[in-house]
């Protein structure tokens, strides 16, 4: 009876230090995005919505494989994005939108959360994957951003290969793109004005993007943001994307966030870095920042869109104020998820 209680007793106090050891393990968390809009439901056949789920569970689950064994938030962000940019469904990489003239110019930028060390590349055409890029100009030059040509004659200093223009090149975008010149065409009709045109287009020419922020073993966050701009921009425009601060940023004493949307708003209310700043100093969660940026200043001046957060504690925050946004998360304490639609 006493060696059966004893053998209890040690088989309960070694359960109960598994519980203790797993209950303190550092938290290590991703988030991902593939752009915001009007994403809604009856535009997707079955095999459609299924193609797109899958491969952003691909993207989350490719990076959370990096943080599972060890490795820093910087690489599973790259990691993740990479496989966001492969695919022809996002606007990023090989599903980039065109421009007016009929090509692709991308845009991306990352920032190391511990050092507040941030990388960016602007209208760059020939770079297969920004996102990679974008991290040398942060770890390899004494730069953050680097543009057009510059950028990729820095990249050709460091053994990346360039690749052709028409490497981005799509059915669906380039219908796209003549849909959106036909719109504009029918504007000039009524208005000469470039810029009243363009405000008339439907606001998913005016968006798309992909994102990743992560939460490592180490307690370090990251954040990353890549993308192929608007349909049918003139005049090498630069969107948020790249721009630190207002689609990407990242520091371990507040949090991480990656933006979509119509750029030139997240350019102009500074969202990624006002998300954290509130945080950082006004103690907001990062739920109540997001919320408070995303609906309360966006939408009143007419910004639309959503970001992902992360914080150094694993908490993750998806808000957005359009009909869809493409996300997924998992952590070491919750489950692979996966959301296109609002409400789910």
């Amino acid at each position: 009876m006493l060696k059966t209680l004893l053998t209890s007793a040690i088989a309960l106090s070694a359960l109960s230090l598994s519980t203790l050891s797993h209950s303190a393990e550092q938290p290590f968390a991703i988030a991902i995005h593939g752009g915001a809009g009007t994403i809604e439901k009856s535009r997707f056949t079955p095999e459609q919505e299924k193609a797109y789920r899958a491969k952003l569970k691909e993207a989350v689950e490719t990076g959370y494989t990096v943080l599972e064994k060890g490795g820093e938030s910087l690489d599973a962000i790259t990691a993740a994005i990479n496989v966001l940019e492969n695919s022809p469904y996002f606007n990023a990489g090989r599903g980039a939108v065109y421009t007016y003239d009929g090509a692709h110019e991308l845009d991306a930028s990352i920032m190391d959360g511990r050092t507040r060390q941030a990388g960016a590349v602007a209208g760059v055409k020939h770079i297969e994957n920004p996102i990679n890029l974008a991290r040398l100009v942060m770890e390899k030059s004494v730069h953050v951003m680097l543009s057009g040509q510059g950028a990729e004659e820095f990249a050709k200093t460091q053994g990346m290969p360039l690749v052709e223009n028409n490497l981005f090149d799509t059915e669906n975008r380039y219908k796209a793109l003549l849909k959106a010149k036909e719109k504009l065409d029918k504007q000039k009709v009524t208005s000469k004005d470039y810029q009243a045109a363009h405000k008339a287009l439907p606001v998913n020419y005016k968006m798309g993007t992909v994102g990743a922020v992560a939460l490592d073993k180490n307690g370090n966050i990251a954040a990353g943001t890549s993308t192929g701009g608007m349909t049918a921009k003139r005049f090498g425009r630069v969107g948020d994307a790249p721009v630190i601060g207002a689609g990407t940023f990242a520091e371990n004493e507040s949090c991480a966030v990656s933006a979509t949307g119509h750029g030139e708003y997240f350019i102009r209310y500074n969202v990624a870095a006002d998300i954290c700043a509130r945080v950082k100093y006004q103690g907001k969660t990062i739920v109540e920042a997001g919320n408070e940026v995303i609906h309360d200043v966006l939408i009143p001046v007419g910004g639309t869109g959503g970001v992902i957060i992360i914080d150094t504690k694993g908490n993750i925050s998806l808000p957005f104020n359009t009909a869809g946004m493409y996300r997924a998360s998992k952590s070491n304490t919750s489950p692979t998820y996966v959301g296109i639609f609002k409400g789910e």
